[in-house]
């Protein structure tokens, strides 16, 4: 059994302390490759430098919609310049976030337009921060054409009818380990209602551990418990879903290698 976890933040100092053990429990769990991704410029470099050192982890850069407030002109040159690195595989994560409203929601859809097209300059899949934000994430990806290189809405949060607009845009739907929670009843319609084949798995790892580990720190191998729970709801094997959601990341992602797994 082959897993992918499709987006953690593994470079985060919350894995400083114990970062190739966290490695090593997630080869275990079967993780053959996984996706650290950048929320500003510091975290895109860091997401880089910790791939260059594993041919089981890429990276992506981008730019979080809390910070949307400090992002300046120079931060989209660097981000440009980051994503010449081969490790880099995705643009995001990026959106809007109108629940913590850490940035002024105006200026969120600014930055969001300018990162949408940053992506879609660097022909990368975009990875889709959406928070409280429903209505205004769809209509700027729509008005952007934004599924054109591909992309997911990371951490899915609304319901079936959503989940179809965004499928229709070309975006994948990422399932993460929330949908263990007994209250996920929507989320768990989507994970069993979309097409497998276009279904990602992630854990956000450090954030959002699944039950049975619920109010620790997250980490990838914790993905499997979100498979199995989609194997649940679908009434399928945990192997058939492991398989199709590696196969989704490898094709979204233009995964190299990662059949091989860690070494």
């Amino acid at each position: 059994m082959q897993l992918i976890d499709s987006h953690c933040h593994l470079q985060l100092k919350n894995f400083n302390s114990d970062r190739e053990a966290t490695l090593k429990r997630a080869r275990e769990a079967g993780v053959v490759h996984l996706i650290t991704i950048g929320i500003d410029v510091t975290t895109s470099a860091q997401a880089i430098s910790l791939a260059q050192g594993y041919d089981f982890i890429s990276a992506t850069v981008g730019f979080h919609p809390h910070e949307a407030d400090s992002l300046t002109a120079t931060d989209l040159d660097s981000l440009k310049e980051l994503a010449q690195s081969p490790q880099v595989v995705g643009f995001g994560e990026i959106g809007l976030d109108f629940y913590r409203n850490l940035s002024d929601q105006r200026v969120q859809e600014e930055r969001f337009d300018d990162l949408i097209h940053l992506g879609l300059e660097l022909d990368l899949p975009l990875i889709i921060h959406d928070r409280d934000a429903h209505n205004q994430v769809f209509d700027h990806l729509a008005a952007a054409k934004a599924g054109q290189n591909g992309g997911v809405i990371h951490c899915f949060s609304g319901d079936y009818d959503l989940a179809c607009r965004f499928l229709d845009l070309g975006f994948y739907i990422s399932i993460p380990g929330t949908i263990t929670f007994s209250k996920s009843k929507t989320l768990q319609d989507v994970a069993a209602r979309a097409p497998l084949d276009r279904l990602l798995i992630e854990t956000d790892a450090p954030f959002l551990a699944p039950v049975p580990k619920r109010g620790r720190r997250n980490e990838p191998a914790f993905v499997l418990y979100t498979a199995a729970e989609v194997a649940r709801v679908r009434g399928l094997t945990l192997e058939e879903v492991a398989g199709a959601t590696t196969a989704n990341a490898r094709t979204l992602f233009r995964l190299p290698g990662s059949e091989q797994g860690p070494s």
